[in-house]
C-alpha cells in the first residue's frame, strides 16, 4: 500500500500539505528525480507546475505545487486520477491471484469496448490492474486492450480509500491528450519527461517516435517560463537539446533490472531553459 505520513509537511510557500506517495506503480518513475528537482523548483514554487507527460505523479507529489496541470496520453491514467481526486473508494475484494486478475482484466476490456472508460468502476480495475499486473507496466494492444500479464507477486497491499489522495490533489487539474495540445500560459514551470529514447516506445496505442522527441524537444524551446526535460542521455538526444539552447546537466539513473537481465545504470540527462 503507498505510504502516508502521519502528520502534515510544508511546500516551498509553506502550505501545509500531505505526504502521499503516488498511488500507482510505474515504470521508469522519476521519484530518484526528486532531490535535483526540489534545489530547481524552490525558486519558482509560485508557479503552476505543467507535466505533459505526468505518469505515475511521482514529481508532483514530491513537489507539492498548489497549482499544477498534468497531463498524459493514457486516458484510462487520467480517468483514474480523476477518480482519485474526487475521493474514489473501492468496494471489490481484490485479491492477489492469477483467476482473478485475468478475469478483472477481460472485465475491464469489456468496459472499454462498451465505451464505459471514464467510469468510476474502470478507474477502479485500473488501480487493481496497475497494482497486480507485471512490474507496474501499463500496455494496450493494437485494439486498445490492456495486455500486461498476472504479476506474481508474494504479497500485495490494496488501497480502498483514497481520500488523503483527494487533499494532495487540491488545485490540481487533469487533461487526457497530445502533449503539444497542452495549453501552456507564459509564467508556468514546466517539467517534461518523455518516454525514453529507446526502440520500445508503445506507452498506451500510440506509439512515441523520434519526431516526437523532436517535437517535445522543440515546442518547449520557445516556451518563455523555466523548462525542465529528462530523457535517456543518447548521443542523438544531447544533439538535439544542445542545438535549441537547453543547458544539460548529466543524472546518474538507479539500476533498473532490463528484460535481458541486466542491471547496469541508465545515464539520464538533464535539459533545461529559463531558470
Amino acid at each position: 500500500m503507498p505510504a502516508v505520513s502521519t502528520g502534515p509537511r510544508s511546500s516551498p510557500r509553506g502550505r501545509p500539505t500531505l505526504r502521499v506517495a503516488p498511488p500507482l506503480k510505474w515504470a521508469g518513475g522519476k521519484r530518484w528525480q526528486l532531490p535535483h528537482l526540489r534545489e530547481i523548483w524552490l525558486s519558482h514554487a509560485h508557479r503552476r507546475l505543467v507535466e505533459p507527460f505526468c505518469g505515475g505523479l511521482a514529481v508532483a507529489l514530491g513537489l507539492a505545487p498548489e497549482r499544477a496541470l498534468l497531463n498524459d496520453i493514457n486516458p484510462h491514467l487520467i480517468n483514474f486520477y480523476r477518480w482519485a481526486r474526487r475521493g474514489l473508494t473501492i468496494e471489490y475484494p481484490f485479491e492477489n491471484n492469477r483467476e482473478a486478475f485475468y478475469a478483472c482484466r477481460a472485465y475491464f476490456n469489456e468496459l472499454l469496448a462498451r465505451g464505459r472508460g471514464a467510469s468510476r468502476e474502470a478507474a477502479a480495475l485500473f488501480y487493481y490492474l496497475n497494482r497486480t499486473g507485471y512490474n507496474g507496466l501499463c500496455r494496450f494492444n493494437s485494439r486498445g486492450e490492456f495486455n500486461v500479464p498476472f504479476g506474481r507477486y508474494a504479497r500485495l497491499e490494496y488501497r480502498t480509500d483514497f481520500s488523503a489522495v483527494k487533499a494532495a490533489f487540491r488545485g490540481w487539474s487533469f487533461r487526457a491528450g497530445d502533449f503539444q495540445a497542452v495549453p501552456l500560459r507564459p509564467g508556468d514551470f514546466v517539467y517534461a519527461d518523455p518516454p525514453y529514447d529507446v526502440p520500445f516506445t508503445q506507452y498506451a496505442r500510440q506509439v512515441f517516435r523520434w519526431e516526437d522527441q523532436v517535437r517535445t524537444a522543440e515546442w518547449l524551446a520557445v516556451h518563455p517560463g523555466p523548462v525542465v526535460l529528462t530523457n535517456q542521455a543518447t548521443d542523438r538526444i544531447r544533439r538535439l537539446y544542445a542545438g535549441l539552447g537547453y543547458r544539460l546537466t548529466e543524472l546518474a539513473a538507479p539500476r533498473r533490472i532490463s528484460c535481458t537481465g541486466d542491471r547496469s545504470a541508465v545515464p539520464e540527462v538533464l535539459a533545461a531553459r529559463n531558470l
